[in-house]
């Protein structure tokens, strides 16, 4: 483990990824005392970190040189594995005994790669995916599933339980992602039925308002329905996910299934009309805007 030489003893951590969800992750560590390098691909994301404290860095590699914990959350494998096994970059300049995280959804065998690479160099690599989107990472309630050994797990749980509430540790490397994708193939049948259910209801003249009333705490009722229903009703389609990521995580959690010997049927239809959404010009939109392939204005 190295010398911490952050304020009141605290290990020093690496930020990479300061977007939706990032932002909000790494203020709470700011908040809580940490002193943090950040870096993201676009600068001006990381401007409010800055503005509170954080100290900007050039890219990954130097990030990873002056910090004792660095985490990441990116978008895609591709950023993963470039940030993490790139000539230059975390795995390469990271200090011996420093601890990487990726919360990042990205593939579990990617995950393995990145353990497998970081241990040679007495490096701790955890994967810690999380669930909660924008509103979690706003609250500090984001879950965290988290695939590694026990003693980086341990290592990184005061970190943890400053950004969620629901931390778990679900067994060694890779073991994070397989747990995300499994939460997202759950979340693709919710979002596809629920958008199909309200649309129904709006054709047949319902009054959407008031059937969420009356469904939210019923047997239909899930933190979908209850987070992203005010939102449609509001015309509000902003991303707290973004519909480009969760058409990723999907073909990610359609590979690994198929890779495992079967298929998954109504992930599979969840993910078609997912990516005619995104190729109708929706990828930068939030998840709820599934609900505009039914109820066009």
């Amino acid at each position: 483990m190295t010398a911490s030489n952050g304020e009141g003893g605290k290990p020093v951590v690496g930020f990479i990824g300061t977007g939706v969800m990032g932002q909000s992750m790494a203020g709470h560590l700011i908040d809580a005392g940490y002193s943090l390098n950040v870096y993201n691909r676009t600068e001006a994301k990381c401007e409010p970190l800055v503005r509170k404290g954080a100290k900007l860095k050039g890219g990954p590699g130097e990030v990873a040189a002056d910090s004792d914990i660095v985490i990441t959350i990116v978008g895609f494998p591709k950023d993963v594995e470039q940030v993490y096994l790139d000539p230059g970059g975390v795995i390469d300049r990271a200090k011996p005994g420093s601890l990487l995280i990726d919360m990042t959804t990205s593939s579990p065998e990617l995950a393995e790669r990145v353990y497998n690479a970081a241990r040679p160099k007495g490096l701790g690599a955890c994967d810690a995916p999380v669930t909660g989107g924008d509103r979690g990472a706003r609250e500090a309630t984001l879950s965290i599933l988290v695939g590694g050994t026990v003693e980086d797990f341990n290592r990184a749980l005061p970190l943890f339980k400053i950004m969620g509430k629901n931390i778990v540790h679900l067994g060694p490397a890779g073991f994070g992602q397989r747990a995300k994708l499994a939460n997202q193939i759950i979340i693709a049948g919710t979002m596809l039925g629920m958008c199909e259910g309200l649309a129904y209801a709006r054709k047949s003249g319902i009054d959407i308002q008031k059937l969420f009333d009356c469904l939210a705490n019923g047997a239909a009722g899930s933190w979908s329905l209850t987070n992203y229903t005010p939102r449609i009703l509001n015309g509000d389609f902003n991303p707290g996910f973004f519909v480009k990521h969760f058409v990723k995580d999907m073909r990610l959690a359609s590979q690994s299934a198929k890779d495992a010997g079967f298929s998954l049927k109504g992930l599979e239809t969840a993910l078609e009309q997912y990516i005619k959404l995104e190729n109708d010009g929706y990828a930068e939109s939030g998840t709820q805007a599934l609900y505009k392939l039914y109820c066009e204005e």
